[in-house]
């Protein structure tokens, strides 16, 4: 093996160690669990959760609403995204931040401001009573607008960088306008579409947050269903098979998106973004900018602003009552006061976004420069975290992690680590474009004066990175905070995180646990708005894509 062979296979050993130990070992012990009777492989469980008309009604609905929420979701922000792409209007920046805020939002938040938007006493409900929580209609909308930015970012950055010389140059030999457009634009952006919505499918899929607070006991995703075999009727076979069940579409969805994606790295010559963008002109393009104004108010911040609305009101007029009573015991939902979630969101994100800026950093080093198979297939291995059930995870980290040398089933790491494994994923998608646009022959000629690979890493690479290494370590701390899937299982009862304190107190009835929920989700909405923020300010021209 050559010296870069080496250097290459150091690089992967903690990213392979730390995806071995902390993701496929709890996730191969749960559903090993489960499928074992007697120390014997019980296949013929699989067989009969498989073919249960329970089993095939979940899976049913698991894939009609997420195909139905791709869709609206499609529908809704594509022309959003030709607006950022191709025109200039004040504002501009600001509000392309501000569309990102839903996705790294928790999806507590975004079920607990749908709830008060559209749920019994909403504010649809009370001005003309109207409630959409018993229908899917809530869930597709939340959906929609938790996902908006995934096609704003991934198709509206594309759409940005193309040449618009090439549809003028086909207008100019005759073609219409939406001629021109459909057998010149549209071609190029099939597959960043594409790439999209199978993003979009993948994240609705499995979506829990969501529909376990909006669904109720009517409708219920493969992660739902999940989360009540384990949490509530502790029936682990039948969990074992969903999610291996979900481990089969989330992986077939991931080798679908990586081959969309090769594709459309290598199609495409592009031009800088300012180059094609312009003011508006002509009552089409007006009407555009103001459509997709009227779809940001409505879908992205009117459930925003209900929410902390209800979190400001209560039963003497507007004020901080619902903000004070999270700094009191009363009520025996917690062991300690609602408020110290916050202060433990944040150091448990600090640290996970410390592992994943270290475990990502070096398999986004490694995957640099393209190599083959296995790195195609170890660059989608580091994906899976995102699409497999986190619930499994969670009660996985209980199950394994409980002996030496890794007896951590009382430690308060274990959040940490189950957050980085779902911040891993952006931090390698982040910084994996930028590494691999640095000139090689910088390397080389480094390589040439005699400098080591780790010292050529070091000269060429980290001053180039640094500012996407800024970015990266933002959204993993931003989905560190919001992550609840995994966390609701192994985080401590006295020690809560800001998603679990806001499901434990939309779980209980009574006004003031419900005022003190809304009161928490706008605390955590401003914490990633304002990471968000500060990201905008930090992103590389062309880091234009989420993931």
């Amino acid at each position: 093996m050559t010296r870069a062979g080496w250097w290459r296979l150091a690089l992967l050993a903690p990213p392979v160690a730390f995806l071995g130990v902390f993701f496929a070992y709890p996730v191969a012990a749960i559903t090993g669990r489960g499928l074992r009777v007697d120390g014997a492989w019980a296949w013929g469980r699989a067989g009969e959760v498989l073919t249960d008309p329970d089993t095939l009604h979940v899976l049913w609905f698991t894939g009609w609403q997420a195909a139905a929420s791709t869709a609206l979701t499609l529908a809704l922000a594509l022309p959003g995204a030709y607006v950022f792409a191709r025109l200039v209007f004040p504002g501009k920046r600001l509000l392309h931040a501000v569309v990102t805020v839903p996705f790294v939002l928790p999806t507590v938040v975004t079920g607990a401001a749908f709830l008060a938007l559209l749920g019994r006493g909403g504010l649809l409900d009370e001005l003309w009573g109207v409630r959409l929580d018993t229908t899917v209609w809530a869930i597709l909308l939340a959906h929609a607008f938790f996902n908006y930015a995934i096609v704003v970012r991934t198709v509206g950055g594309l759409w940005a960088q193309l040449d618009p010389r090439q549809e003028e140059a086909a207008r100019v030999l005759g073609a219409g306008r939406f001629a021109a457009w459909r057998r010149v634009t549209l071609p190029a952006l099939v597959p960043s579409v594409a790439a999209a919505a199978l993003m979009v499918f993948l994240f609705t899929f499995t979506s829990f947050g969501v529909v376990q607070i909006l669904g109720g006991p009517r409708y219920a995703t493969l992660e739902v269903e999940i989360y009540r075999q384990t949490a509530q009727l502790l029936d682990l076979p039948t969990a074992a098979v969903l999610t291996l069940l979900q481990f089969a579409a989330v992986v077939l969805l991931l080798g679908a998106h990586g081959r969309i994606t090769r594709r459309r790295e290598s199609a495409l010559a592009l031009v800088d973004p300012q180059r094609a963008a312009r003011r508006p002109r002509g009552a089409a393009q007006w009407g555009l900018l103001g459509g997709t104004l009227a779809v940001i108010a409505l879908l992205l911040l009117l459930p925003l602003a209900v929410l902390v609305e209800r979190s400001l009101s209560g039963p003497d007029g507007y004020g901080l009552a619902h903000y004070r009573a999270l700094a009191s015991t009363e009520g025996g939902t917690f062991l300690v006061a609602p408020w110290e979630a916050v202060g433990n969101s944040l150091r448990y994100a600090a640290v996970a976004t410390a592992i994943a800026l270290l475990i990502g950093g070096l398999a986004a080093a490694a995957l640099t420069r393209r190599a083959g198979r296995f790195t195609r297939g170890f660059d989608a291995l580091l994906m899976l975290p995102l699409g497999t059930s986190a619930v499994t995870v969670g009660f996985g980290f209980l199950i394994a992690l409980d002996e030496p040398p890794f007896d951590l089933r009382s430690s308060w790491i274990l959040v940490p680590l189950a957050q980085a494994l779902v911040g891993v994923p952006f931090v390698v998608r982040v910084m994996l474009p930028v590494l691999r646009a640095v000139d090689d022959r910088l390397r080389q000629a480094a390589a040439v004066l005699g400098a080591s690979p780790p010292r050529a890493w070091r000269e060429v690479d980290l001053p180039l990175m640094r500012r996407a290494a800024l970015v990266a370590a933002g959204f993993a701390f931003a989905v560190s905070l919001g992550e609840f899937g995994a966390t609701v299982f192994i985080a401590r009862a006295d020690a809560p995180t800001l998603p679990v304190a806001v499901a434990r107190l939309l779980g209980r009835a009574g006004e003031l646990n419900y005022g003190q929920a809304m009161a928490l989700s706008t605390i955590l909405m401003l914490l990633c708005a304002l990471t968000l923020l500060a990201l905008e300010s930090l992103r590389p021209a062309r880091a234009t894509e989420l993931v």
